[in-house]
Order: structure tokens, then sequence, then C-alpha cells
């Protein structure tokens, strides 16, 4: 079957799919982006994905390639047309193309839109649960507004590659206090050793708010469970009975080795268990689908 990328206004063969070599995106990072999980036939967190897309858009002084209602238009577009029940919906919005300068292009420069999926998306809760992740410490040498979702991933790309070569799948970056701040593309938690779950807050720019991170935030605060916000050490998560990751991708991974420290006993925790069993039944439910989705 074939598979369609959507840029800027048009469905074309994603093999051939591509943007001017003098995009902002190409050549300075100077773009945004977000990924949706579209679970089982709808899109999960589509409200909070779309809302921080709005906001990094801003942040950056990038104008918006299109009102949300039209946009949401076109995502549907783009499942129908590529056929997907399960994917990772890619949206990537740069300043535009213009010709190089650091300063912003003068004149009236469309920002650039692509949308695409990425391949191997797969959402089956007991295959998840059997997903056991490492995660390795580095430096977090990243600037200082790592709240926006800008496409300038430079120093996640190095650290996802250390973890890579250190037999990892994920890094967790350590900022110059010696906290650990989040994983290259995912939020870190433990629950540390009075049971307590922890992550690190969004109150600062210091790290992404994350979509998913949210809302098992609420899914906690309904079902009863204890959560804090705070900052914790490398040495802290290695005594926790328990670790994991979220992200609209990854979804609740646990962690059960961090630097060669066994978490726990070295198995998926019960609360980690439950938190994903309590995001899956969120994110796949059949409720919230939106296949006859249409704008008011």
């Amino acid at each position: 079957m074939p598979r369609y990328s959507y840029v800027n206004g048009r469905y074309v063969p994603h093999a051939g799919a591509a943007v001017h070599i003098e995009d902002r995106g190409f050549q300075f990072a100077d773009g945004v982006y977000e990924v949706i999980s579209f679970v089982n036939g709808h899109f999960a967190d589509e409200a909070g994905h779309l809302d921080r897309l709005e906001r990094s858009l801003h942040e950056m002084r990038i104008a918006q390639p299109m009102p949300r209602k039209a946009l949401q238009l076109v995502l549907r577009a783009f499942i129908r047309r590529n056929r997907l029940k399960n994917a990772y919906v890619y949206i990537q919005v740069t300043r535009g193309a213009a010709p190089r300068d650091f300063r912003f292009p003068a004149g009236d420069v469309r920002p650039t839109l692509v949308i695409t999926h990425l391949l191997r998306a797969r959402f089956d809760l007991e295959a998840r649960k059997k997903l056991l992740g490492k995660a390795v410490t580095v430096p977090d040498i990243r600037w200082k507004r790592r709240d926006i979702k800008t496409t300038g991933l430079t120093a996640q790309v190095l650290a996802k590659q250390e973890a890579v070569e250190r037999g990892a799948y994920e890094a967790w970056m350590v900022d110059d206090k010696g906290f650990v701040t989040e994983g290259s593309s995912t939020n870190a938690w433990i629950v540390d050793k009075k049971g307590m779950l922890v992550t690190r807050p969004t109150d600062h720019h210091d790290i992404l708010k994350g979509v998913t991170r949210n809302a098992i935030q609420a899914l906690c605060k309904k079902e009863g469970v204890k959560l804090v916000e705070r900052a914790f050490t490398p040495a802290e998560a290695y005594k926790a009975k328990e670790a994991f990751i979220t992200a609209a991708g990854t979804l609740v991974m646990p962690i059960v080795e961090i630097d060669g420290h066994k978490i726990g006993d070295g198995r998926l925790g019960t609360l980690t268990e439950k938190i994903l069993d309590l995001y899956f039944a969120y994110a796949s439910d059949k409720k919230r689908r939106q296949e006859r989705w249409t704008p008011k």
C-alpha cells in the first residue's frame, strides 16, 4: 500500500516528500514538532498535543500554518489516505524557506507544515508489559528553553546514541546540580522507598511538559495514587522501588536498571503496571473515538 506524507497543502508519496534546501528547519532547526499516537482508530490526547504545538509556535514566534480545526481535518484526511489504525503521527512546523540569514525572514514567508507517520506503531497492552528498559545517566547539555518542543535535538540525539552504545534504551539527563531532568525523549519517574510516585516539576523551563505525563498525573489523582513533583538524583533512583518513563510513543515503559543498578526486583513493578493499565485504558477508550469527528 502506498505511503503518503503531507507537505504544505499536498499529499505526496512519502518516498518523494521534500522541502526546500533553504527551509529554516533544515538550516537552523528553526521549527517545532509534535508526535500524536493514533490508537485503535482515534487520536490519544489530541487536544493536549495541539495545545502544546500552539504554545511552542507562540514561544518561537512562528505563525500557525492554519487554524486548529483545519489542521484537525488535515490530520483525519491523512489518516484515511494512509488507511491507518495504529500509528505515531508526526507534525512539524518550521518558520519556512528563505535565503539563509540568522535573522527572521523579512516579508511574508509561509511556515512549512509537514505531516508523516512513523512505522512500527503497536499498541498491545500485554506485549508492552514485557518491555523492560534500561537507562544510563548523561550530562544535560541542552539549551535553557527545554519547555519548547523544538526540532533542535542535537543533545538528545547524542544522549540517545550513548544509551544505545552502553546497552540501554534511554538516557536520563542530569543537570549541573546533580538532579535528573528527563530522558532524551521521555519524562522520568521513580517510586521512592516510601512508595511515593515522584517526577520532576515543570514549573520552570528546564524540562518539557509531557502530554502523556499530564494525563498520567490526572489519572493518578483520580485513582488516589500519591504523587509528588520534586527533583531526584541518580543515587536516589538507584535505590527506588520502581522506575519508568513516559511519552506519546513509549506510553509507559518500566526501567529496571539505571547505570548498572537493578531497580527493585528487576521486573515490572506493581505501581508501574497499574499506571500502564490506567493509561492504556484511557488512551484506548472507545467513547473517545473521533473517526466521525466534524468541526463545530
